[in-house]
């Protein structure tokens, strides 16, 4: 009988165990929710929003809540933040990533922003399954236009794989991001999701969505919806 009981509780502490491991941290969960406010804010400002037809081509959305910039002289630049990817099962859940640069010049203090950047080809998806994507280099970026008519006319913003947004007080704008590099947090999104998993298979759409992440990701796809539905398709 005792033997019977034991083995019961190592039963139900192996069952029980990866639930109270996919319990992320306070701090975790924080990320999600703000890049879910951002990216919220964004589809809600009219005139300084992602423009429609941007919307409808998305097929990766990373946003990076207080990006950091600054110090004396020798800038350098940090952020931690939350991806998603459409596939043909809709959006993906989230993987954790993280953004670094560096800046050179008379910097006095320091000042943060929160950025979004819309993958806008299926070669944006392949550069965020590498380890390290330098935006300028491996990967082609602009600053986004804002304003939900207006049109990615240009050849410059017509062939970038990112179109990067800012947000300062409230205010979106395009900015520039060359030379920053993006790396995937495989720490962190082992923590999401009790166990280490990679990369392209939670961005692929086959890993279920966490519950805390589900509202980010619903985001996501209201964004790519709403320029769908004004482009007609």
């Amino acid at each position: 009988m005792r033997n019977f009981i034991a083995s019961a509780l190592i039963a139900a502490s192996v069952v029980i165990a990866p639930a109270i491991q996919a319990q992320p941290s306070e701090k975790l969960v924080h990320r999600i929710d703000d890049a879910h406010a951002i990216l919220h804010e964004l589809m809600n400002t009219p005139d300084k929003g992602v423009p429609l037809d941007i919307a409808a081509s998305a097929q990766c959305v990373v946003v990076i809540p207080s990006f950091k910039k600054g110090a004396f002289v020798f800038g350098g630049e940090y952020g931690q933040g939350v991806a998603s990817c459409r596939t043909a099962r809709g959006w993906s859940a989230p993987v954790f990533v993280q953004m670094a640069g560096a800046s050179f010049g008379f910097q006095i203090g320091g000042q943060s922003t929160d950025l979004v950047l819309i993958g806008r080809s299926h070669r944006s998806l392949d550069h965020l399954l590498k380890d390290k994507v330098k935006l300028g280099g491996d990967a082609s970026v602009a600053a986004g236009p804002v304003g939900r008519d207006t049109q990615a006319s240009t050849t410059e913003l017509a062939n970038a794989e990112f179109l990067a947004y800012s947000r300062n007080k409230g205010i979106f704008a395009g900015i520039d991001l060359q030379g920053d590099e993006v790396n995937q947090n495989m720490k962190d999104t082992a923590e999401l999701y009790g166990h280490e998993v990679p990369f392209q298979t939670v961005l692929s759409g086959t890993v279920p969505t966490p519950a805390v992440a589900a509202h980010f990701v619903r985001t996501c796809e209201e964004l790519f919806r709403r320029g769908r539905v004004r482009e007609g398709k």
